[in-house]
């Protein structure tokens, strides 16, 4: 190539490729995060199209530390389609407990051994690692607010916990709860990050420190 051909290849200002090696940098950042920062709600965003709407920060640590304590010494505590409440449970670097996230969304496999694939069109299909009843309390947050879903939901909920349940879905969603699960409505009311067109609730079948004020 001659000297005036490669005056004619365009480059960018170092401005410009500053900026371009800071983008390139931020998507691999969220395609591939590391480190703690791994654990961030929001680090995976939110994917509308698979009804994904993350709880707000302050919901997200009221819901681990109401797992952390339900689970008890050592507990294993199980987040079905609640990655918020995993990565929160995870930020709080409380190795004592084991923790899984069940997701339909692969993005989450960057969190390795404790991701499970689950699709809860297949509310049994999981693999043998996971035995029956093992988890001291699953937390779950059904994508969907329907019957059909929450109904397989639940299939997959009794077959994960020894007894203790934490539901997070719609107001309009109480009484199918209470039939399918014996769940009672809680008085602390979920956040999200984003204003929702439904009223969201929590739900448990035990003894909670969701129907109880925190201290400030």
């Amino acid at each position: 190539m001659s000297d005036s051909e490669d005056d004619d290849v365009p480059r960018l200002s170092s401005h410009a490729l500053a900026a371009l090696q800071e983008f390139y940098s931020e998507q691999k950042q969220q395609s591939n995060p590391g480190g703690d920062d791994k654990y961030n709600i929001g680090i995976i965003e939110e994917n509308w199209q698979l009804s994904q709407f993350w709880y707000s920060q302050e919901t997200a640590l009221r819901l681990a530390k109401e797992a952390i304590a339900a689970a008890g010494e050592c507990g294993r505590i199980a987040c079905v389609s609640a990655p918020s409440v995993y990565q929160k449970l995870r930020e709080l670097h409380r190795e004592d407990f084991s923790i899984y996230i069940f997701e339909y969304d692969k993005r989450f496999a960057i969190y390795g051994e404790e991701f499970v694939f689950y699709d809860y069109n297949n509310p049994l299909d999981l693999p043998e690692k996971i035995a029956a009843h093992s988890f001291d309390i699953v937390i779950a947050d059904p994508p969907y607010l329907s019957e059909e879903c929450l109904r397989k939901t639940s299939e997959t909920i009794k077959y994960l916990t020894q007894g203790k349940i934490l539901l997070c879905t719609g107001a309009v969603m109480e009484e199918e709860a209470a039939k399918l699960l014996g769940v009672k409505m809680c008085t602390f009311i979920p956040k999200h990050t984003r204003t929702l067109g439904n009223e969201f609730r929590c739900y448990v079948n035990y003894d909670s420190g969701l129907d109880r004020e925190i201290s400030v």
